[in-house]
């Protein structure tokens, strides 16, 4: 077993266990810094794949943005503590048998994969070059599409949110 699997799977772990912790936390404030350990461990695997402008994407997109968003909505609801859930337990039966049903599935799948190991060394090529020229080359009128929807987006928020003085 060579250090890249090593490495692999305990960033695999790490991203299970976050998971888990996601799942299965009672306190929303734990889940959502299980979501942020969850993520940091996807972005591990990217970066183990050789994929480092998806791995930078999300640790910027999904742990700097959402997840921050994430909490400070949490964070800033008064009361959040006070709620009282009153069927907590409506359905737990038919989710685990969904749960242990896919699992199984997958564990099914994978036994008959046909698994390919490569044989010599392979190099690892950086994707950000390869996705820059592809941005502003091919798809240069699709990039620049989703930039102005982005800026419409952003400019109804700011409208929306404003407030009207009186004159």
């Amino acid at each position: 077993m060579t250090a890249a699997d090593v490495m692999f799977f305990v960033l695999a772990a790490l991203a299970i266990v976050g998971a888990a912790g996601v799942a299965f936390s009672r306190h929303i404030l734990y889940s959502a810094l299980s979501l942020m350990v969850a993520l940091f461990g996807v972005a591990g695997l990217f970066i183990t794949l050789s994929a480092d402008f998806v791995a930078g994407v999300q640790v910027l997109i999904y742990v700097g943005g959402v997840l921050v968003i994430t909490l400070f909505a949490v964070m800033l609801t008064q009361g959040i503590q006070n709620v009282a859930v009153s069927n907590r337990a409506v359905g737990s039966t038919a989710a685990g048998l969904l749960t242990t049903g896919l699992f199984v599935l997958l564990l099914r799948a994978m036994a008959k994969a046909q698994w390919v190991r490569p044989s010599g060394e392979v190099s690892a090529q950086t994707s950000t070059a390869g996705i820059g020229n592809a941005l502003l080359g091919q798809y240069v009128l699709p990039f620049e599409v989703a930039s102005l929807v982005l800026l419409a987006v952003l400019v109804g928020a700011v409208v929306l949110t404003r407030k009207e003085t009186a004159e």
